[in-house]
């Protein structure tokens, strides 16, 4: 289960993330009983030992009962922390576990088209090709603020931005925009990603905020739409 390598996430969080992807999706409706511990681990390809901890994740974040002698019972919730919370593509069926090829990584001038990220003349440019359980769904494009770090070093990058943004760089993405489209596949996308270059597809542009609500980082992703949808579910609003 999952992928492994210097970019791999900690398997626990892997196997939390996925869960946590698939109860969004509902693919495990609230109160839903999950298979026995040693059968799930089994199904997944992991140590029981992992597979509790990536549990416990869930049970922290409010999205699971643990009853002792009958099981483990999903709470779901319109909101939940997690690694991938800002990442909208699922697969058609929904869910899937993000991954991603990192293509180039480069420190450039600012794009005098993309909008305003801070207050310096560079930016560091990433272009990855994303998966979701493996199938190829994404090309994008992110331009970091230049402030953070002097470089950022491709063997260092996470499968997820956000989570090597805060582990490494200290930064924390607390809020998007989001702007959905139509664009067509860029002319550096590689053939693995199954579209052709010059092929209409869906373009989800955003803006990142840090915690303060300052910008950091701008991205263009175009998606497939033949195997992928962008999803952004919204809590119900609390009467007040």
């Amino acid at each position: 289960m999952g992928i492994e390598g210097p970019k791999a996430l900690p398997k626990a969080i892997q196997v939390s993330e996925m869960l946590i992807r698939e109860i969004a999706a509902g693919r495990y409706p609230d109160g839903t009983r999950l298979p026995t511990e040693r059968e799930m681990a089994n199904t997944l390809g992991i140590a029981v030992g992992t597979l509790r901890r990536a549990l416990s994740i869930l049970q922290d974040r409010g999205l699971l009962r643990r009853v002792q002698g009958s099981g483990n019972y999903v709470q779901a919730q319109a909101e939940v922390e997690s690694v991938y919370e800002f990442f909208r593509l699922e697969l058609l069926k929904g869910g899937g576990l993000p991954t991603a090829d990192v293509l180039e990584v480069r420190r450039l001038p600012k794009d005098p088209s993309m909008p305003h990220i801070g207050p310096g003349p560079v930016a560091h440019r990433i272009r990855r090709l994303r998966y979701l359980d493996a199938v190829p769904v994404e090309v994008e494009e992110i331009w970091l603020d230049g402030r953070f770090v002097d470089w950022v070093m491709q063997d260092e990058l996470s499968h997820s931005l956000y989570y090597y943004y805060k582990e490494k760089l200290g930064l924390v993405i607390g809020s998007v925009t989001d702007t959905i489209g139509v664009s067509f596949v860029p002319e550096w996308a590689p053939a693995k990603f199954g579209c052709a270059t010059g092929k209409p597809c869906g373009l989800v542009e955003r803006i990142g905020y840090d915690l303060k609500g300052a910008t950091v980082e701008y991205s263009r992703n175009w998606f497939n739409q033949d195997v992928c949808r962008y999803t952004n579910r919204l809590g119900k609003r609390q009467a007040s």
